[in-house]
Parts: C-alpha cells; sequence; structure tokens
C-alpha cells in the first residue's frame, strides 16, 4: 500500500480514543512530510531520517508499505479497532456533531470535511462548542461570526458543510448563545455540561426548556454520562426522561445517540422509552479529530440492536428532507 495512505490510515484509527491524540498527530505530521515524494526518495532511508517528522515508527511504517505488506501496526490497530457492524450503518448519510480546531477539536475544519467525504457523508455539520466551556475554547459570538465566514469557504466536492453549535444548556435551561446568531445556524445541538449532578426535579426543567427551545434541532449526549475512558466514568444524570423525551417529540428535537465508547448515551433503556414516545433521532459521532468521524459505526449498531427505525433517524435522510427538517415551523 501507499506509505502515505498506511500513515494516515493509522492516525485515523489512533483518533477513535482521546488519548491518542498526540500519537496520531505524529503520524499525519510523517504522512504530510512524505507527501508528494518519489518511490526514489522514499527508499532514501538515510534522507528519510533526517527529514522532519519522521520518527522511528512512521519509518517503520513507511518501510514495510513500500515491501508491499500492510505495515505491522497498522493491521494491530485494524484488528483493535475493528469497526460494529450492523446494516444500519450504511443508511446514515452524515452526522450533525463534530468539533474542530476552533473550539476543542484537533484539526482545521478542513480536514474534517476531507475525513467526512472520505467515508461517503453527504452532509457535515461543524458543531464547536459555546461561549461558557471556556475549557473546550468555546466560541464567543464574535467568533462564531468568524467560523460562519470561514465555513461558507470551505469547498469539499460531494460534502455540503452546515454550520451549527454545540450550544451548552445552562442551569435554568437558557441556551448559551445569542438568539438571533443561532437563527442564523443550519443545526444547533444543545448539551449540558456542567452541573450535571443537579437534583432531578432542576435537571428536568432544565432539559425540558432546551428541548422546547425553538432554535434547538438535537439534544446532545442527554445523561452527560461516562462509562469509560480516560476521564474515568461518570454517573448519569438523575431526571425524568419522559417529560424530557415528550417535549422532544412534542418540538420535533432529535435525541441524540452519541457514538462515542466512552459516553454510550442515551443508555439502552432511555432509547427504548424515546422510541416508545415517538423521538427523532440523531446518530452521531461527537468527533474530535478526523479518525472520530468513524465511530458512527458504534452508534449505528447500539440503534439496530435498540430495534430504532431508519426512518425515525434524522442522520439516515437526504440533505433536502434535512433542510426541511431544521427549517421546520417552531
Amino acid at each position: 500500500m501507499e506509505p502515505v495512505d498506511a500513515l494516515t490510515e493509522i492516525a485515523a484509527l489512533l483518533e477513535r480514543e482521546r488519548a491518542s491524540r498526540y500519537r496520531s498527530k505524529a503520524f499525519r505530521t510523517a504522512a504530510a512530510a512524505i507527501e508528494g515524494l518519489s518511490e526514489r526518495d522514499l527508499a532514501d532511508t538515510a534522507s528519510l531520517r533526517r527529514r522532519a517528522g519522521i520518527g522511528d515508527s512512521s519509518l517503520a511504517v513507511i518501510q514495510e508499505a513500500l515491501a508491499g505488506d500492510v505495515p505491522r501496526y497498522l493491521a494491530e490497530l485494524r484488528r483493535r479497532y475493528a469497526p460494529a457492524r450492523s446494516d444500519l450503518r450504511a443508511l446514515l448519510r452524515g452526522d450533525l456533531h463534530c468539533h474542530s480546531d476552533w473550539s476543542d477539536g484537533t484539526t482545521p475544519i478542513a480536514s474534517m470535511v476531507e475525513a467526512a467525504r472520505s467515508l461517503g457523508h453527504e452532509y457535515l455539520a461543524l458543531t464547536d462548542h459555546s461561549p461558557r466551556l471556556r475549557v473546550a475554547n468555546g466560541l464567543t459570538p464574535e467568533r462564531l461570526r468568524e467560523q460562519l465566514v470561514e465555513v461558507a469557504r470551505v469547498d469539499v466536492p460531494g460534502v455540503t458543510l452546515l454550520s451549527g453549535i454545540e450550544v451548552d444548556i445552562l442551569d435554568a435551561g437558557e441556551l448559551d448563545q445569542d438568539d438571533a446568531l443561532l437563527a442564523e445556524l443550519d443545526v444547533v445541538v444543545a448539551s449540558a455540561h456542567s452541573r450535571l449532578r443537579m437534583e432531578s426535579p432542576q435537571m428536568t426543567r432544565r432539559l425540558v426548556a432546551a428541548a422546547s427551545h425553538p432554535r434547538v434541532d438535537v439534544l446532545g449526549h442527554v445523561t452527560g454520562r461516562l462509562v469509560s475512558g480516560e476521564r474515568g466514568t461518570r454517573p448519569p444524570s438523575e431526571f425524568d426522561a419522559r417529560a424530557v423525551f415528550s417535549a422532544c417529540a412534542e418540538h420535533g428535537v432529535a435525541v441524540e445517540i452519541n457514538s462515542r465508547p466512552e459516553r454510550e448515551d442515551p443508555p439502552d433503556e432511555l432509547i427504548a422509552l424515546a422510541l416508545e414516545i415517538g423521538c427523532l433521532f440523531a446518530i452521531d459521532s461527537d468527533a474530535h479529530a478526523p479518525g472520530q468521524l468513524g465511530l458512527l459505526d458504534e452508534g449505528a449498531a447500539r440503534a439496530e440492536r435498540a430495534g430504532v427505525p431508519a426512518e425515525r433517524i434524522v442522520t439516515t435522510w437526504p440533505l433536502e428532507r434535512l433542510r426541511e427538517w431544521t427549517n421546520r415551523a417552531r
């Protein structure tokens, strides 16, 4: 295989774990360092060793690929991160939740869109964080307006980049961004990131208010739980799920099935309840790096096991129908 392809695939597989962002960046740097080199240049080991961005691990990958083999490290990662299989995955047309280096993602917007194209996405919503989430470099109104200019410039054939935000749900259910600015966006994902141990009645009112807000399209990682990963574990928030999902169903808001393995949010029993109540769903990656866009495999497999019909999943809809939904009367 081509050495650049091998290095890029290794980076993408490493990105499936947040903990590996620095290792993945090293392999992306190595891929960029050899882009455009001839096979003769690549075979010059001494020259490659002197080239900035090439280390022992990436050099071994290059040499094994040049020899006609699948590099051993790549083969190991393919086994470790074999995608979850489902029929539903092939029906997904896009992703409504991802981050770039404008907030706490690792790469520029264009890199995320190129990765979406390689996965066959028809559309991708860019949903960087809102101002209150300072730890994630959340976007002030001024920075979000600047980002909208950048979004309009991105042109990747075959993929429509949708403007958006993952807006923080504040303590009383308000949204952490100017309402007029939210109205300019294609997609609004609303998520709670703070005070997740709030008492159940208050958390219920908070989430119901967000799901009832006329700018909201998707209720993101609704319980806030963590089941594994470098950040440790976190129990789900406590709230009246029937009341929250009823508000989602009433207002046409999709319940997110977050594909990140450390979240698995909502839990299976809440997916079943949202399904019973009549909610729409959005299977999203919540990607913070290009390789994490592929985590949709995990979300699709969970949704299929839970019996969620494809027609109730907005990310199976073609772009025209998706836009009709986001432009619905509120």
